[in-house]
């Protein structure tokens, strides 16, 4: 495994992940973090687009799981019920067990499955760690939480030694 906090794949949005060229990659899983990542923290609803993305994995066969650290109780729980997803909240990342959760349930193993989040110390060390392959977008908003950019910039130097697709 290469350094863990260095993501396998960068690219700006979830939308630059085609659906049929993932299938094309082996793809067959695809885990997603919620906040920041599919939609904004203040959006309580799926946007057009992000239904619209989700539509084109169903057609080709890849489901999304959405592995998420919120700790409110309902926001993941009614988000992805919106979108007609699974997903693992408290999932504790960079802990493996929500990870784990998700190929459990799915049936699908670690080696075909991609991860995608906006933070290198959560979603990107838990994925390598869990062995899914890790693909690193674009934060979607800098939000109001001052600390959040401090992070963002701590991360600065992972970011950029990911691949870029």
């Amino acid at each position: 495994m290469a350094f863990p906090l260095i993501p396998r794949r960068v690219v700006d949005s979830i939308y630059d992940l085609r659906p049929r060229d993932l299938w094309d990659a082996g793809v067959r899983l695809v885990l997603a973090d919620l906040d920041n990542t599919l939609t904004p923290y203040e959006q309580a609803l799926p946007s057009p687009a992000l239904r619209t993305w989700k539509e084109e994995l169903d057609r080709v066969g890849i489901p999304l799981y959405v592995v998420s650290n919120s700790r409110k109780s309902r926001r993941c729980p009614d988000f992805c019920s919106a979108l007609g997803v699974p997903c693992v909240r408290h999932a504790g990342k960079p802990s493996r067990k929500g990870f784990a959760r998700a190929l459990a349930e799915t049936g699908i193993p670690a080696e075909h499955a991609i991860m995608v989040g906006d933070q290198i110390f959560t979603d990107i060390w838990g994925a390598n760690r869990a062995g899914v392959t890790s693909v690193l977008v674009r934060p979607l908003a800098w939000g109001k939480n001052p600390l959040r950019r401090v992070r963002y910039a701590a991360e600065a130097p992972f970011r950029l030694l990911g691949k870029r697709m």
